[in-house]
């Protein structure tokens, strides 16, 4: 089972690790981080670098494609290369997948039109723009578009993702062997949660958090 990430400037790493994490654990499968060229890309923080292993023409028919958001993502939103290697790939693919403002990208290429999808909380409203219904659930699956809200759900979008593929015992047997089992210190990791002062101060700073101006 070949799996694409799409790796580019400036995207959320866990938006992408966070996927690599579960998929990579599903028997006989085969990751590839894929991108426009070979060599390091810089995330957001540009602290941490995440390594390109192949080139999208190296790469044209996964069987799973994951599209990871983050601030880098508005620059790959205009028709180009990229968006025709995405819908050449989704022309074969399983499953096309997206994280946080991934969906957007995926969004652009017009594949998710008259379709529901889910993103970061604070790109929601975007999707509309595109004929995409949006959707505040933590992972949305349409056919076989499977999108995940923001950076984190990208473990929980992996996981339904290979409950569907491979079972639920295989999925919860990756989830425990991860350990993943959230108990956060606290419950502010949804808009309709987090405290008033705390939504509306990343409302003001949404500019810079999804665009990283």
């Amino acid at each position: 089972m070949r799996i694409a990430i799409l790796l580019f400037e400036r995207m959320t790493a866990l938006d992408a690790v966070g996927p690599y994490e579960v998929l990579s654990r599903i028997p006989d499968a085969e990751i590839t981080f894929v991108g426009e060229r070979t060599g390091p890309v810089r995330t957001d923080t540009r602290h941490l670098g995440l390594v390109v292993d192949a080139r999208l023409d190296e790469l044209t028919d996964p069987d799973i494609l994951v599209i990871p958001g983050g601030p880098g993502q508005t620059a790959h939103m205009d028709d180009g290369p990229l968006h025709d290697w995405i819908r050449a790939a989704d022309a074969v693919t399983r499953w096309t997948t997206s994280v946080c403002t991934g969906s957007l990208i995926l969004a652009a290429t017009g594949l998710l039109k008259d379709r529901r999808a889910t993103s970061h909380w604070l790109a929601l409203e975007q999707l509309p723009r595109y004929g995409v219904t949006p959707s505040p659930e933590r992972v949305v699956v349409d056919g076989k578009y499977v999108t995940g809200a923001g950076v984190s759900a990208g473990i929980d979008m992996a996981l339904t993702l290979t409950g569907q593929m491979s079972g639920d015992f295989v999925a919860q047997a990756i989830q425990l062997g991860i350990e993943y089992d959230p108990q956060p210190p606290y419950d502010a990791g949804s808009p309709r949660k987090a405290p008033d002062e705390v939504s509306g101060f990343l409302r003001s700073q949404s500019r810079f958090i999804l665009q990283g101006e």
